[in-house]
């Protein structure tokens, strides 16, 4: 029978994406904490991204505290935290592809932020500090979603 979440098995099992093995358990206390961590440490990614693409916003017209890599970054960011939160979301239920999704993404963007923070000139350096800050919560994900807790948790190692 097909619920939200996906099917159900015949003992009333949530499977996602139709194929048994593809969630696991998460109530454990440790587990449980650990991923409140993550999304905590996420919707704060989430938050400073979309107030630094307010700010953008408002700065449109001062050519000196906003040029167009701002607008393109500030755009990418607010995207990737919201698809990040996604992935938390998912992998706090469980989901084993979202919490890949998860380590790649936080991983990815971490180098990204560190590349932005080194490159000469590119991004106002108001937004380079933000994204330092965005690069501290990442880096905190990364440390968390990485250790050996939750990976062998959802990688069964």
């Amino acid at each position: 029978m097909w619920g939200r979440g996906g099917a159900r098995d015949g003992g009333g099992m949530e499977i996602e994406g139709r194929r048994a093995g593809m969630t696991v358990d998460v109530k454990e206390p440790r587990v449980a904490a650990a991923l409140r961590a993550v999304r905590l440490l996420v919707a704060a990614y989430v938050g400073i991204s979309v107030l630094t693409l307010g700010a953008i916003i408002a700065l449109r017209n001062d050519a000196g505290a906003v040029n167009d890599a701002a607008w393109v970054r500030g755009t990418i960011v607010v995207a990737s935290a919201l698809l990040t939160f996604s992935f938390v979301r998912r992998a706090a239920k469980g989901s084993r592809r979202a919490f890949l999704r998860l380590r790649i993404v936080s991983a990815v963007m971490l180098v990204a932020i560190v590349v932005i923070d080194t490159l000469p000139g590119t991004f106002p350096l108001w937004l380079k500090f933000e994204q330092g800050i965005c690069g501290l919560l990442l880096l905190g994900v990364a440390l968390i979603v990485n250790g050996k807790l939750l990976r062998s948790v959802f990688t069964g190692r």
